[in-house]
C-alpha cells in the first residue's frame, strides 16, 4: 500500500504532466510554440565557445536555468515533465524534498546569465513545482565570446551565433573593448564584413601599403561606426525604433546615405542622411513604420507619393 507521502508525490507529477500538455495545447491554438529547453551543445557550437573555469558551489536562480547537457526532451522550459517514464524517479525526488532527507546540489554550466543542466534535472522540475526561488549548484562557467541573456529564446540564441561567427571571422580580440553590434535581424553580419573589407580596400590604396586585418577592424570601428552611431545617440534616433539596436541603425542610414547620394548625384554627409531616415521612418512620424525597415523599393514609392502631392 502506498504511503501518504507517495500519493502526494503521485498526484504532484500527474498535476505537472497535465500542464505540460495543457501548454501544449494552448499553444497547437494560438499558433505560439512552448519554450522547449536549449542544447547545451548547441550553444556551445553556435557560440564558439573554447574555454571554461570552475566557479564553485552557489545558490542560483531557478528562473535562469534555460537548457540541458542531453536532456532537453524531457522536460520543457518551465521544466514540467514531458515523457511518462520519468514518473519513478520524480516522484522519488519530490519525497526527498519534503522530507528530513533533501537532496545534494545539482551540477550546471553557466554561460553568461543563462544556466544549463548536467545533473539534477528531476531536482529543479520538483523545485520548481513547489515554487522555490534558487537551488545550489556546483557551477562550470563557460567562457562566451558574446553575452548570453537570462531568459534567452532559440531565436535570440540564432542571433547570437551569428555575432559569435562575425567575431571569429574577424579574428579574437580584434574588436574594440565595450563595442556592441547586436543585430535584431538575421543576416547583418555579412554586411558589416563587407563594410571592413571595403574600408579596408581603401586604406591600403590611400596609404600604399597592406592593411592588417587588426587595424582595418579597429579603423572601420573608429572612423565609420563610432560616428555614426553618435550620432543615432546624440539625435535621440534609437527612440524612434523601439525594438531595435545601435547596430541595426547604422546599416539602415548607411544604405539610406547610399540611396540619397544616387538619387541627388552628389554626397549626402551622414548626419543629414541619419536626419532624414529618422522623420521619414521613425515611429511617431508621418512615415511611421514601428520598428520595421522600409525597403528600397518602399522610398521610392515614398518619393513619388510626395512629388505628385507636390505637383
Amino acid at each position: 500500500m502506498a504511503s501518504v507521502s507517495q500519493v502526494l508525490a503521485d498526484e504532484a507529477f500527474r498535476a505537472a504532466r497535465w500542464r505540460a500538455f495543457y501548454q501544449r495545447i494552448r499553444a497547437w491554438i494560438t499558433g505560439h510554440k512552448v519554450s522547449p529547453l536549449l542544447s547545451l551543445d548547441e550553444v556551445r557550437d553556435k557560440l564558439h565557445i573554447r574555454g571554461q573555469h570552475y566557479a564553485g558551489l552557489q545558490e542560483i536562480p531557478i528562473a535562469q536555468i534555460v537548457g540541458s547537457v542531453g536532456r532537453y526532451h524531457d522536460f520543457n522550459r518551465a521544466f514540467l515533465p514531458e515523457q511518462e517514464y520519468l514518473r519513478r524517479r520524480w516522484r522519488l525526488v519530490y519525497e526527498a524534498a519534503h522530507s528530513m532527507q533533501g537532496f545534494p546540489p545539482i551540477e550546471v554550466y553557466q554561460v553568461g546569465e543563462a544556466y544549463f543542466v548536467r545533473d539534477g534535472h528531476h531536482r529543479v522540475s520538483v523545485l520548481k513545482e513547489m515554487g522555490a526561488p534558487a537551488v545550489e549548484a556546483y557551477v562550470t562557467v563557460l567562457e562566451s565570446p558574446v553575452p548570453l541573456p537570462a531568459h534567452v529564446t532559440g531565436e535570440e540564441l540564432e542571433l547570437k551565433g551569428e555575432y559569435a561567427a562575425f567575431l571569429h571571422e574577424i579574428g579574437p580580440g580584434t574588436l574594440r573593448q565595450g563595442a556592441d553590434l547586436q543585430f535584431s535581424l538575421h543576416g547583418q553580419y555579412l554586411k558589416l564584413l563587407e563594410h571592413i573589407a571595403v574600408h579596408r580596400y581603401y586604406l591600403g590604396l590611400e596609404e600604399k601599403r597592406e592593411i592588417p586585418q587588426a587595424e582595418a577592424v579597429a579603423r572601420w570601428y573608429d572612423e565609420v561606426y563610432l560616428p555614426l552611431t553618435r550620432v543615432i545617440w546624440e539625435e535621440g534616433i534609437l527612440g524612434l525604433f523601439p525594438g531595435r539596436t545601435e547596430a541595426d541603425l547604422y546599416l539602415w542610414i548607411i544604405e539610406h546615405g547610399y540611396y540619397l547620394s544616387e538619387r541627388s548625384d552628389q554626397e549626402v554627409p551622414i548626419e543629414d542622411a541619419a536626419a532624414r531616415y529618422a522623420r521619414e521612418f521613425g515611429q511617431g512620424t508621418d512615415r511611421a513604420r514601428g520598428a520595421s525597415r522600409p525597403t528600397k523599393e518602399e522610398e521610392i514609392d515614398g518619393r513619388r507619393e510626395k512629388a505628385d502631392d507636390a505637383e
